[in-house]
């Protein structure tokens, strides 16, 4: 990884000096917090290996087990909600421990489990742990990162969640072929060894700088985790940032006052940016893939090996954007997403409509691919940058509950859809995405502002709100 690159935007704030260099212990820290994204995926979709023998073990009705399929996806809304409280009130690195025991419990409770009752709790408790993490994770890599590796350095909590999710799905394979009596439950309980290593690493991390000047107010800790970050600076440099960051959380908005006119604009480049996220039909798409393949007329096996090129095909595009973030910046990579968006969904559903169902498996290839390099590489990113400090937790908390509130809307309403429908008419599933898409394409042309290298003291002059009160 290149250290020293710069970029006119980084020169600028920093004097015409190279940026800070990115140190193992910032890198230590990054990856830590980033593996409870690879909690997030992994716990995601586990289930999917286990949820037909679930219904079976227990006899469900199919409303009890769509509400046991679904029970972590509740938990994660709710996290979002509630996730900024704790890491404001008690700190990032607490909370950021506070996950990692939640998915520990919950990995052993769901393999343990007795009864559905018993299961579904389990799963809440994974939920909370999904998003809380959303909303904390990016939020401590945001705050320890240099600028100039920002990106990639939050982005990596993406790239972990993309890890995560193909993981599951060979571990879910690989306990089949060697478990033949309770493999279900081996499926769960096997991310209890990731949970506590992710935890133990949590121990040994320092809090966010920002968090003990900003919010607690202890200078003397906040500078000294500043030099085990900085070590080239000199202490005039780490007092001047320390006066930087303090001044930044001092300005005229409370944590008690979010929803202020002044947060109007961060208020609305959070929820729009996870709303489009969204209404790309993503999720549709990853939970629905081998449905989709199989109306191309592929049968059920060769559907479901689509579907895992699609997993493979989202890790290496995830490379392709954290490589890119904080070489062309968020919004270039916003449009880059939202024309690999429009084109390839337009694709689907002209295919749809004209029964070329031949180029539908490498036009969802595509259309993943961009949703890789685009919204996905930035979504976490972005949030955790554009609030002011004593809001950013807050303002990740929003973004945070409209994904995840957008996810659950999307997921229930693609089904009935589609049954409403007939195979003629799915092409129009893909050409109303393909729609939100060019709305996401005109929200990116005329309000999203770039953040790539610019110092988080500093992204409130690039809003507009530094000097509004």
């Amino acid at each position: 990884m290149n250290t020293t690159e710069s970029s006119p935007e980084i020169k600028e704030h920093y004097g015409g000096t190279k940026p800070e260099r990115l140190t193992v212990l910032i890198f230590f820290c990054a990856l830590t917090s980033a593996l409870a994204g690879f909690l997030f995926g992994f716990d995601t979709v586990v289930i999917s290996g286990a949820e037909q023998v679930i219904q079976k073990v227990w006899k469900l009705s199919a409303g009890l087990q769509g509400i046991t399929v679904a029970s972590a996806l509740y938990g994660t809304i709710v996290g979002a909600m509630i996730g900024g409280w704790p890491s404001d009130r008690f700190g990032r690195k607490p909370t950021l421990l506070a996950i990692g025991l939640l998915f520990l419990v919950s990995a052993i409770w769901s393999g343990c489990a007795a009864n559905d009752a018993q299961f579904i709790i389990a799963r809440i408790l994974g939920g909370l742990g999904i998003g809380m993490s959303t909303v904390v994770a990016p939020v401590y890599i945001s705050e320890i990162a240099p600028p100039a590796h920002r990106g990639r350095m939050t982005g990596m909590y993406q790239f972990n969640i993309v890890f995560g999710i193909i993981v599951a799905y060979g571990s879910n394979a690989e306990i089949l072929s060697h478990i033949h009596v309770d493999a279900w439950r081996w499926m769960f309980g096997v991310a209890a060894v990731p949970s506590f290593l992710y935890a133990l690493f949590c121990i040994g991390i320092p809090e966010s700088p920002r968090w003990l000047l900003g919010n607690k107010g202890d200078r003397q800790a906040g500078i000294k985790v500043l030099k085990l970050t900085k070590p080239d600076a000199s202490p005039d440099e780490l007092d001047a940032e320390a006066d930087k960051i303090i001044a930044a959380s001092s300005q005229k908005v409370s944590s008690g006052h979010f929803w202020t006119k002044r947060l109007r604009l961060p208020i609305m480049l959070a929820f729009l940016i996870a709303f489009f996220n969204q209404w790309s039909g993503i999720n549709a798409v990853l939970y629905f893939a081998p449905r989709i393949f199989q109306w191309t007329g592929l049968g059920a096996k060769a559907a479901m090996l689509q579907s895992v090129g699609i997993g493979i095909a989202n890790l290496l595009f995830t490379f392709v954007g954290l490589y890119l973030i904080d070489r062309l910046g968020r919004r270039m990579l916003l449009y880059i997403g939202s024309v690999g968006y429009i084109t390839f969904l337009s694709l689907v559903a002209w295919a749809f409509f004209t029964h070329h169902y031949s180029i539908v498996p490498i036009c969802i290839f595509g259309f993943v691919g961009a949703h890789a390099i685009g919204q996905g590489a930035v979504i976490w990113v972005y949030i955790s940058e554009i609030f002011p400090p004593r809001q950013r937790a807050e303002g990740q908390a929003l973004g945070c509950s409209t994904h995840w509130i957008m996810a659950a809307v999307i997921s229930t309403l693609f089904p009935i859809v589609v049954g409403v429908l007939n195979p003629s008419q799915y092409g129009y599933i893909f050409a109303f995405f393909a729609f939100m898409m060019c709305l996401q394409l005109l929200w990116v042309g005329t309000m999203v502002v770039e953040t790539k290298g610019v110092p988080l003291e500093d992204v409130q002059e690039r809003l507009g709100i530094a000097s509004l009160t």
